[in-house]
């Protein structure tokens, strides 16, 4: 992650009682959110995870078939250590997540029924200034941006209404780590601990990764940089949009 650019105003989170995670794959959320979701937990702030894909792709020299169970039980060991247990994997195709209405409708779907005030995003920019992003990143994030639109709209996507039982809902944030940060949200000292832990928590997924940083590293250094952009010790720096 690029180091943000100062100074960052501090996110007030005082009124944020609900936050989904919408993200393409199992380890999407572990690259720095994951310490803002154990910072929240901590305080009795409600988070659930929806991933688009299980990562069945993510390992080259192993098949799909095996690799999605392993990711899927990868994503939830590391959940579990920053105090999550509402996981919801779908089964959109890993490396082939479509750029249309069916991804909005299923997102929009899971606002409506956990009712968000927050929601925590990925990055849909294709060059964010740690390489080109991933296509399923780019399409998620941007299928996640109008799902809250479509989920806000009683005429979008009807059934789910009329037939589901659900109601529109208004998310009032959507917060996005990576590039061009606006904010950042100060993090206890065990709640990067966590951060670092639940990325360490993809065992077999990093071990396929042999040039990868270390997560206390990575962590440590993403937070670092993010507490010193705000006048504090410890942040994750992101990208704050008003919503609703």
């Amino acid at each position: 992650m690029t180091a943000p650019h100062a100074p960052l105003e501090v996110f007030d989170d005082a009124d944020i009682h609900r936050v989904l995670c919408v993200v393409a794959h199992p380890d999407d959320m572990e690259y720095g959110g994951s310490a803002a979701v154990a910072e929240w937990s901590s305080r009795g702030v409600e988070v659930a995870y929806l991933l688009i894909t299980a990562g069945e792709a993510g390992i080259r020299d192993r098949p799909p078939e095996e690799v999605g169970p392993l990711r899927a039980e990868e994503q939830r060991d590391a959940c579990a250590i920053v105090g999550v247990d509402d996981v919801t994997i779908l089964d959109f195709p890993d490396g082939l997540v479509p750029a249309d209405h069916t991804v909005r409708e299923a997102i929009a779907r899971r606002i409506r029924e956990f009712r968000p005030d927050a929601i925590m995003g990925q990055t849909w920019e294709l060059e964010p200034g740690w390489g080109l992003n991933h296509v399923d990143h780019r399409h998620t994030g941007i299928a996640t941006i109008d799902a809250i639109r479509d989920a806000d709209n009683p005429w979008v996507f009807r059934d789910q209404i009329a037939e589901g039982g659900l109601d529109a809902w208004s998310t009032k944030w959507l917060l996005v780590p990576g590039p061009a940060a606006t904010h950042a949200i100060p993090l206890g000292e065990e709640s990067v601990a966590k951060g670092i832990a639940s990325l360490e928590a993809h065992r077999v997924y990093l071990a396929a990764l042999p040039d990868h940083m270390a997560p206390g590293e990575m962590i440590t250094g993403i937070t670092t940089d993010g507490g010193a952009a705000a006048g504090v010790e410890r942040a994750l720096p992101v990208r704050a949009f008003r919503m609703g």
